[in-house]
């Protein structure tokens, strides 16, 4: 049922009529999260300016009983922010201040709609940086990643989110504010702190996050190596971690991925190579020099067909430019695309790949590869044309994909999330008691199941009824209308 008007009414008394809508073109353009084929127009779209106002629309939510779902930027991949038809949608990305840089315990105090980037603008003038970097980080937010756990390339090294994260202040979904965590991360009693971050918003709403802070290192060294197989890179990676090497990142992109990413912004990878490693160590002079030349010693013993060294920190940011374009700039290459998120064993990265293609001929379907292949990351690209009917054979390869990381001693997400996309797999990868567990946990937090319904833990609901890609209506095909 629609939302009783003075239900409406009790959220303009509390943010005002500019920061409720209700029209359905203006609610339209939150009826999605980067997981695109998903979309559900919510009843309501709520824009507080303060963690007050949060907390006070959490609060009328809690009292009446309506389903709400915290968004941030929007940049999620596994449909984490897919609102609830006649619920509604909390944005936060009016809460976008640097409360803090104290550069003395290197620590921040953010607002959630403050940008990944921006955390490290405001810190690099302390010379201090923050450590985890998504490939979204221009745009993605610092609740979003706390609700996904996000990691990036750096997370080899240096860790995901939440080893940075200090304390959170959050909105629970009964309305009561609290602080979980502490500012040297140290608590008593249980870690409801690592309960929370990367529970994809199921438990409640960040309001404020303090995150730790890193020194930026002395010295970066970035090369870029191409190969003749997937496979020979995969052998370089397991070579340098085995000779003790902690690299500050590597990453791989196979030929299709590079096509793409080159074809959007002319980084200087070789269109002509089958793969291309991006290894960046950093640390003090003397370490990374050692490593470094080690580093290129391994590349020319599996066969690397060309390497290119950064020389300035221009031609670093470009070689990055191109890897951290490539999920976007697939869209040059295939009118339709679905981007998957697993992990697997380093050792079997070459296996899975292989496994990979051969699932991607039988589907009569072609897969991009873009991977944190330091950590087994895996981001297959499955890619289709919805015109050509190809829909579901795409969305079975990428759920195949998903488990077959399981099925390789792996998980369904390195940090994507599980959303509504993998929710129906998590059987796959967790028993019966286990999820009994992670529901008990979701029922102490949240009793009445408002905050965020549907996502993560699977249901008969969502199981039954899975919100697949988006699929044109016919009279749309046929021109008559329109989708706004």
């Amino acid at each position: 049922m629609p939302l009783d008007r003075s239900i409406r009414d009790e959220f303009v008394a509390l943010l005002g009529s500019d920061d409720v809508l209700d029209d359905p073109v203006r609610t339209r353009t939150y009826e999605c999260d980067g997981l695109t084929g998903s979309r559900v127009v919510p009843e309501l779209v709520l824009l507080p300016r303060t963690a007050d106002d949060v907390a006070g629309c959490v609060r009328i939510c809690a009292r009446h009983r309506i389903p709400f779902v915290a968004r941030g930027a929007g940049t999620g991949l596994s449909g984490g922010a897919l609102p609830v038809a006649e619920g509604v949608v909390i944005g936060l990305n009016r809460l976008n201040r640097v409360l803090e840089v104290d550069p003395g315990n290197r620590r921040a105090v953010l607002e959630p709609g403050v940008t990944n980037l921006e955390i490290t603008a405001a810190a690099s003038p302390h010379g201090l940086y923050y450590a985890p970097d998504p490939s979204s980080q221009q745009v993605c937010t610092i609740g979003g990643n706390v609700a996904e756990n996000s990691g990036g390339a750096h997370c080899l090294k240096y860790g995901f989110t939440t080893n940075h994260v200090l304390s959170m202040e959050v909105v629970l979904p009964d309305g009561e504010v609290v602080t979980l965590g502490s500012d040297t991360m140290e608590q008593s009693g249980p870690d409801l702190r690592g309960v929370f971050l990367g529970s994809e918003g199921t438990l409640g709403i960040v309001t404020k996050v303090t995150v730790r802070l890193l020194r930026t290192p002395e010295v970066m060294r970035t090369l870029l190596a191409d190969f003749p197989s997937v496979s020979a890179g995969g052998r370089v990676v397991s070579d340098i971690v085995a000779a003790g090497i902690v690299p500050a990142a590597v990453e791989m992109m196979d030929a299709l991925a590079i096509e793409a990413a080159e074809g959007a912004t002319g980084a200087g990878y070789s269109l002509d190579t089958p793969a291309a490693l991006v290894v960046e160590l950093d640390g003090t002079v003397e370490e990374c020099e050692e490593q470094f030349a080690l580093v290129k010693e391994i590349c020319d013993r599996h066969g690397c067909t060309r390497l290119h060294v950064a020389g300035s920190p221009e031609e670093r940011a470009n070689i990055w430019r191109g890897r951290k374009a490539a999920f976007a700039a697939v869209g040059r290459i295939s009118p339709d695309y679905i981007v998957q998120d697993g992990v697997v064993p380093r050792t079997r990265l070459a296996e899975i790949l292989e496994r990979i293609d051969e699932m991607g001929a039988d589907a009569g379907l072609r897969v991009a590869n873009v991977f944190h292949a330091g950590d087994g990351n895996l981001h297959p690209l499955v890619l289709f044309s919805a015109a050509e009917g190809q829909t579901e054979q795409a969305e079975h390869l990428s759920a195949q994909i998903a488990e077959l990381c399981v099925e390789m001693g792996g998980s369904l997400s390195g940090e994507h999330g599980i959303g509504t996309d993998k929710a129906c797999s998590m059987p796959r990868m967790f028993g019966e008691d286990d999820l009994a567990v992670m529901r008990r946990v979701r029922d102490g937090f949240d009793p009445d199941h408002i905050c965020n319904p549907g996502k993560l833990l699977p249901t008969p609901r969502l199981c039954g009824e899975k919100p697949g890609l988006y699929r044109p209506h016919p009279l749309e095909e046929a021109g008559l209308i329109e989708r706004l």
